[in-house]
């Protein structure tokens, strides 16, 4: 905008939109963007060729292909995008193993949101061991219920 180019108003979405999901006249506008000259555009590639690398299944070629676009995200004069790259090289034996073993740590957030509401529920405690046993009683998976009470149905 400083250097009086006015490119990039109004594309924000086109940006932000799965090429898969543009329509024809969507995908003409924004390929003649993506080939641009723009630091936005090397940006962009530099960030779909990351999302590329998910779907790897070898260890080995999973830790080639990062290593490649480390390099050039290192290389692309691009600060943001730099910085990044810094986090994912200090992180990358943990995506790695995200990416080979198909992990997640869903079920540990998930695990956390329903003690979150347990302490919420209960408006506080008085000591850590009351948090602890309430946690227990409501997580813990086990079968309070008397012989045959469970399979009776109240209407």
């Amino acid at each position: 905008m400083k250097q009086g180019m006015e490119d990039l108003i109004g594309t924000k979405y086109d940006w932000l939109t799965n090429p898969v999901n543009m329509s024809e006249r969507q995908k003409k506008r924004f390929q003649a963007l993506r080939k641009s000259t723009l630091r936005t555009a090397r940006a962009w590639a530099i960030k779909e060729a990351a999302q590329k690398l998910w779907h790897y299944v070898s260890r080995t070629w999973a830790y080639k292909g990062w290593k490649r676009w480390l390099s050039w995200a290192m290389r692309c004069r691009l600060e943001p995008v730099k910085k990044a790259a810094k986090t994912i090289k200090n992180h990358l034996w943990g995506i790695i193993n995200a990416i080979i073993l198909r992990v997640s740590n869903g079920p540990a957030e998930s695990l956390n949101s329903r003690i979150k509401t347990i302490k919420v529920r209960c408006r506080g405690f008085r000591n850590k061991q009351r948090f602890t046993n309430a946690i227990y009683f409501y997580l813990g998976g086990l079968d309070l219920y008397p012989d045959g009470v469970r399979n009776r149905s109240f209407h």
